[in-house]
């Protein structure tokens, strides 16, 4: 976390959190999803305006946590901003010299990861289980993961879409609930 997000949780600790106002999208991008937005549905149905910043992003990833309950947010100096995820915490981008080599793993904020199972959902999605957590493999690197399924590399198991946050512990929309 930055060091001026620490600070600013010392001199205000007692911000309300923000819900609702921020999402992540399946291929890594942020949205920011003002009232009218909100009111226009749930994400990813009404995504919003995507943040095009970089300097902005990155701020957003170097702050990005998950809480207790599950809940994945960006520390915005004392407030914290939770974010609505159209499918799950990560966005994997996969990296690979051959497609018989170790396969390489980065979040959409840059983290490697360390890949410890896969799982297909029934509307042909690949996730990955890492040290980070759950994510989406990125639609533009399914042909390298397809490389380490088919040499053996990668195992993959089935499983139902709205079983996954449960499962992998984390939760799709802390504004529609926000417990705890």
């Amino acid at each position: 976390m930055d060091d001026t997000v620490v600070a600013a949780l010392a001199k205000w600790p007692n911000v309300p959190h923000c819900r609702g106002w921020l999402g992540l999208d399946a291929r890594g991008d942020w949205y920011l999803r003002d009232d009218r937005v909100q009111a226009a549905g749930r994400f990813p149905q009404a995504k919003g305006s995507r943040l095009e910043h970089v300097g902005l992003r990155e701020f957003i990833e170097r702050n990005y946590a998950c809480d207790a309950g599950g809940a994945w947010y960006f520390q915005n100096g004392p407030q914290r901003v939770y974010v609505e995820l159209e499918a799950a915490p990560w966005v994997w981008r996969l990296h690979s010299a051959a497609a018989d080599a170790e396969v390489a793993l980065r979040s959409h904020s840059g983290l490697a990861a360390v890949f410890d199972s896969a799982w297909l959902d029934e509307h042909g999605r690949l996730f990955l289980a890492t040290d980070l957590g759950l994510g989406l493999v990125h639609t533009l690197d399914m042909e390298t993961a397809a490389d380490a399924i088919a040499c053996g590399r990668w195992t993959v198991r089935d499983a139902l879409c709205a079983d996954l946050p449960a499962h992998f512990g984390f939760r799709l929309s802390p504004a529609s609930d926000p417990s705890p």
